[in-house]
């Protein structure tokens, strides 16, 4: 094997290391489904998405806006996107793991004092209108009644019959400008939300509440049995409104208000990588104070509950091994996470090194083999020249000699020979040459003319062994 093969060979070596290190190290792009395409989600994941591409980290987002929350679970499910904004009650892909909580939204029920209403099981006989916000709030309060033994009555009921029965409760849908007038002309006794408590949305409710009241005075229902409620409704959990969250003199509500709510979360399929999603968590909570100048969503991020390591993955809504990873500080380094593979390439490599390495020495000990196979040749032919008798015999002599130094310029063009070697053929060549010359004279032909000169090529040859320190 030629040197301009193995150098070859080592430059693919070299590009083949340069290829895979380049793979490795390029960004891995993930798509985010989100819905609605003009909700605050999609605002912040498009911020979130643009910070990634900014700072050339090694994870991207493409964000793919769709019209509903639960179209994108249904991408996350249906394996059309990587990750995606899931509000559990309207839809859990059985494949989502999750990664955030985006955000809550709490049931707030508010009445105006005075009022007979302080807890949700004190509905029955009652109206309850309900400010719709997403087609799943009137699923979300339906379930809170099956639980209660309530039978939900719908508005044109309620409208018909002034006086409920036990165990009824009225469902009125309503608008955020027709709460207060709601209240006023008696169509409604308390007001439902569904909403993050310090939302637009949940405070301007309660304010208008707080207005159809003689003394602007409102009482928060608080929903009792929450840990019993999210045994039948995993989808659901427990919040608590702090005291003092709609107003401060005098506190409102005067005490900590217990409800059920539910949560936007980003979830990732199971089968995504968690290298790759403990990335995406991790800049998404070291970036909420960058993202936050895009949409005040980004203040409400939050890790989600758990309470050990192996707890995290088999809750009721279980959390990706990669999000664990980053919130229980146990990232891999990018030897962790190639270890196997430096382990097979350094056994394989060391291998295939093993096996390049004999294959040299076996090329390396044929070719010696032939060189010296051309030797014991010549010494061999030597002996021939003393014996031979006609011109003839020399002849065919001289012509092999010919194919033996052709043999031996070859060997030469591929590859260095060793000097002692070197300088041990020309003086075999040069003796042979010389018995040659001897032979001819001796049955009276004459040399050929190229051989007059053998003499002094013998001398040549000599003086150049003597030149090379392998020949001393």
């Amino acid at each position: 094997m030629r040197r301009e093969w193995l150098l070859v060979l080592l430059a693919l070596g070299l590009a083949a290391v340069a290829g895979a290190v380049v793979y490795l190290s390029r960004p891995t792009t993930l798509t985010v489904a989100v819905g609605p395409r003009d909700g605050s989600e999609a605002v912040l994941l498009e911020a979130y998405s643009k910070a990634l591409a900014r700072n050339r980290e090694d994870i991207r987002l493409n964000v793919l806006p769709l019209d509903d929350v639960e179209d994108s679970a249904v991408a996350l499910q249906e394996n059309r996107a990587d990750l995606a904004v899931v509000r559990p009650d309207v839809k859990l892909p059985d494949n989502g793991l999750t990664l955030a909580v985006l955000h809550d939204e709490s049931l707030i029920v508010a009445t105006p004092q005075p009022s007979d209403i302080d807890s949700f099981t004190d509905l029955s006989k009652h109206r309850l209108g309900v400010l719709v916000r997403h087609k799943a709030d009137l699923a979300f309060i339906n379930h809170l009644l099956e639980f209660y033994d309530f039978e939900p009555a719908t508005s044109s009921e309620a409208a018909l019959d002034k006086t409920l029965a036990a165990g009824r409760v009225g469902i009125v849908p309503l608008k955020a400008s027709e709460v207060k007038a709601a209240l006023d002309e008696k169509r409604v006794d308390a007001v439902a939300v569904i909403a993050a408590p310090a939302s637009k949305a949940a405070v301007s409710v309660v304010r208008a509440v707080g207005a159809s009241s003689p003394d602007h005075k409102v009482t928060l229902v608080n929903v009792p049995d929450g840990k019993a409620i999210i045994q039948r409704f995993p989808e659901l959990q427990p919040i608590s409104i702090p005291a003092g969250t709609f107003g401060g003199r005098p506190s409102l509500p005067d005490e900590d208000v217990e409800t059920l709510g539910i949560s936007y979360r980003l979830m990732a399929r199971g089968s995504v990588s968690r290298i790759a999603v403990a990335s995406v968590t991790q800049h998404l909570f070291e970036w909420r104070p960058r993202l936050a100048a895009a949409t005040p969503l980004a203040n409400q991020i939050k890790a989600p509950d758990y309470e050990t390591t192996v707890t995290a993955t088999s809750a009721r809504l279980p959390n990706h091994p990669g999000a664990v990873d980053y919130f229980e500080r146990e990232q891999q380094t990018f030897i962790q996470r190639y270890e196997d593979w430096v382990y097979l390439v350094a056994f394989f490599g060391g291998t295939i090194g093993s096996g390049f390495a004999w294959l040299g020495q076996r090329l390396a000990r044929k070719r010696r083999e032939r060189v010296d196979g051309v030797l014991d040749r010549l010494l061999e032919i030597l002996a021939e020249v003393r014996a031979a008798t006609d011109a003839a015999a020399l002849d065919a002599i001289g012509r092999e000699m010919d194919g033996l130094v052709a043999d031996v310029v070859r060997q030469t063009r591929e590859r260095a020979l060793d000097t002692r070697v070197l300088s041990a053929l020309i003086l075999a060549i040069d003796a042979v040459h010389a018995a040659l010359e001897d032979a001819r004279r001796s049955i009276g032909v004459t040399p050929p003319l190229f051989e007059t000169t053998g003499a002094a090529r013998t001398r040549t040859a000599r003086l150049l062994s003597l030149s090379f320190p392998a020949a001393e």
